[in-house]
């Protein structure tokens, strides 16, 4: 039986916990109060403290102040975010979710920020959470699907869906580990798939290492739905910073990774093997326009706009001997699913042979001299890239091809050619490319063609009437080689001058020629019509209150990145266009273009500069004045509407003048079922029967 002794207390603390105090019930409500005039005034810091003040004072009004607490939080972080403050804006999330740590709403906005400052993991953690708490909430699953396409890329389902790569990888570690290899190091685990096949074929150790953080968190998922959770050890680290015995207790026999159609060598390993065992590079020239326009300028003319003085342009992606931590070497592409298909305008040589076991071989690849392959043309085309893929020997019976030609979950490696110009390789022709091994990254160089005993020296940019040098001897004396030293520092002091950076998304869309003369018809259209509005507007006015038409249009141009939309816009004569262009190299660009163009330079100027932060992009362009015309960035390159597109068109909608417009005028959006093995490949684990039995939870 109970002490009744207890029930009068426990009823006295009762009494003492709801015992109503004025003090605070008037602060309550003063704050409130507070807190709606502020909001009501568009003082959302203020109105934001006055909140958290009432909802921890007085939770129960948690339901009633919902709505406005996460209208001020979103408003008054905007603010925040304008003027980067970006820890109190972080702070006012984390101090709103104690309030509401189950809000979908909130959750979602702050993996926003999070993915807007590149803080993707955590991102993709908000927008976890928002869905489990309401899994119908589509702004969350669009978010999430987003930046799990960042974070999980396709390739990683390519791999678990090919039966035949992962058969053949399963069968070398089995015959490694019961040749004696016991305890295996899974470099670059990505899913644990290879690390779990060496568990299963045996090995008394399986450690695994994974430098994304995101993969090593759905490595660990997998391992433990798998039931090994306890049998295989996963590092979140890079292979490079592991020791012994701080992170394993002692080296391993065995090391294996999943390598990709890409060229990244692994770590020299001191002792035991590696599976990939080995491999061959190949290589091939080829002529494609599609590679070509993601690349390099292909067109004279855009819109209403000679661009031959724009100088050079050309994409991050561009390989040279020597190692440009601004640029990328290479990138990657499916040819046997490349728009417009290619042309090979070589066979396909041997770059490179690797034995990743011999460890004095892989530390002497970034020392090795360049070496220089020719190769003879078979057909004649536009020379516009390198193709490059592997032979992967697992062990000494089985290997994996890359090539172009075989159905596998890997692309080819692709080297762009910036330097040629249109230039034409014909049959008899031989092409000089140079290969390397600099900073762990296999480099391939087009830097010649011979043709009718001349050198055409690629990298200086010759045009073919100035068939360069007689082909060298190919014994000079050292005091030759000093002079032709000497020569090439000459004439290559500044081979960058005119240089300017255009991601590939923007060089394929300077390349658009339709899209560019739909905008200038349209645009010149516009002008038409507002001056003849303009004009009659004039004669029906009395002399005291007539339009004046000499006034410039203005046109504000907002697209994401490098665009030559404003330029056209001031091209057209009475006209001051406003560009969004950021960088300063390509506002140099803009710059060269007007004058040559004849446009005058106070006709085009760079909105940003006029700006305190971005967020305030759409505004008036005087005090006095409207837009004409305001041309919007309305479909992101993966063919998603950009986010927050109504809100932008609505804005602009507010500061055009009478007869203005929004450039595009309206989308039509389309759709279509379709049915595809492909995607199905690329977007989800088909079973467990190419996986080899092992369960994964993507």
């Amino acid at each position: 039986m109970p002490n009744a002794s207890a029930r009068p207390k426990h009823g006295r603390r009762t009494r003492r916990r709801r015992r109503e105090d004025p003090a605070r019930n008037e602060l309550v409500s003063s704050s409130l109060e507070s807190a709606q005039q502020c909001l009501f005034n568009q003082d959302y810091g203020t109105a934001f403290v006055h909140y958290l003040l009432v909802l921890n004072l007085a939770p129960m009004f948690k339901d009633f102040a919902r709505e406005s607490f996460r209208f001020t939080l979103f408003k008054w972080t905007e603010e925040l975010d304008s003027v980067g403050r970006i820890q109190d804006l972080f702070d006012c999330y984390e101090q709103a979710l104690e309030l509401f740590p189950a809000d979908e709403v909130i959750l979602n906005s702050m993996g926003e920020h999070l993915f807007r400052m590149g803080f993707r993991d955590e991102a993709a953690g908000h927008f976890h959470k928002a869905l489990k708490l309401r899994p119908d909430y589509p702004e969350a699953r669009e978010n999430f699907y987003r930046v799990a396409n960042w974070l999980v890329e396709r390739w990683h389902f390519l791999m678990l869906n090919d039966h035949g790569r992962n058969r053949k990888y399963q069968q070398a570690i089995q015959k490694a580990v019961q040749s004696g290899c016991n305890t295996v190091l899974d470099i670059g685990t990505g899913t644990g798939i290879l690390g779990m096949c060496a568990k299963k074929a045996g090995a008394a150790e399986v450690y695994a290492c994974e430098l994304s953080k995101t993969m090593y968190e759905l490595a660990c998922e997998v391992v433990t739905a798998n039931g090994m959770d306890g049998s295989i050890k996963i590092l979140h680290m890079k292979s490079l910073e592991m020791e012994v015995p701080k992170d394993i207790p002692h080296k391993v026999s065995l090391v294996v990774t999943e390598t990709r159609g890409e060229n990244e060598f692994l770590e020299p390993s001191a002792t035991g093997r590696v599976i990939p065992a080995g491999a061959t590079v190949f290589g091939m020239a080829l002529e494609s326009l599609e590679i070509r326009r993601h690349h390099r300028l292909c067109v004279s003319e855009v819109g209403s706009l000679s661009i031959a003085a724009a100088g050079e342009l050309r994409s991050p992606v561009s390989c040279s001997p020597e190692p440009d931590d601004s640029m990328e070497p290479y990138t990657t592409e499916r040819l046997s699913r490349l728009p417009g298909g290619y042309k090979p305008l070589t066979e396909p040589f041997t770059a490179l042979n690797i034995d990743f076991n011999n460890v004095q071989e892989l530390e002497g690849l970034s020392s090795r001299e360049v070496q220089q392959i020719r190769l003879p043309v078979t057909q004649e085309g536009e020379l516009d890239a390198l193709a490059v893929w592997f032979q992967l020997h697992l062990d000494e019976e089985s290997s994996l091809s890359t090539g172009p030609q075989e159905d596998t979950c890997w692309e080819q490696a692709i080297y762009p050619v910036h330097s040629t110009n249109g230039f034409v390789l014909k049959p008899q022709d031989e092409l000089l490319v140079e290969v390397s091994c600099r900073d762990a990254f296999l480099r391939l160089c087009s830097v010649a063609v011979l043709r009718d005993g001349h050198e055409i020296r690629l990298d200086k940019r010759l045009d073919l009437k100035d068939s360069g040098n007689p082909i060298p001897n190919p014994d000079p004396n050292p005091e030759a080689e000093l002079c032709s030293a000497l020569a090439c520092l000459q004439t290559d002091q500044n081979p960058t001058k005119d240089f300017c950076m255009l991601e590939c998304s923007e060089m394929a869309l300077l390349n658009n020629k339709d899209y560019h003369l739909s905008f200038c018809s349209a645009l010149t259209k516009l002008f038409s019509q507002l001056k003849v509005k303009c004009q009659n507007k004039e004669r029906r006015s009395d002399s005291t209150d007539s339009a004046d038409c000499s006034d410039l249009l203005y046109v504000l141009d907002v697209s994401e990145g490098f665009s030559l939309l404003s330029l056209i816009a001031a091209s057209n004569g009475h006209v001051k266009a406003y560009s969004s262009v950021e960088k300063t190299k390509q506002q140099e660009v803009l710059k060269r273009l007007a004058r040559s163009n004849n446009v005058p330079e106070q006709h085009l100027e760079f909105w940003l500069n006029h700006m305190e932060d971005e967020q305030g992009m759409l505004k008036r362009p005087s005090r006095e004045k409207l837009w004409s015309a305001i041309m919007l960035d309305c479909v992101e390159t993966c063919g998603l509407i950009r986010q927050k597109l109504m809100e932008k068109a609505s804005l602009a909608r507010c500061l055009l003048e009478d007869g203005g417009c929004i450039f595009p005028a309206k989308i039509v959006v389309h759709g279509m079922l379709v049915e595809s093995d492909t995607l199905l490949l690329e977007s989800a684990v088909q079973g467990q029967e190419p996986t080899l039995g092992i369960m994964f939870v993507l």
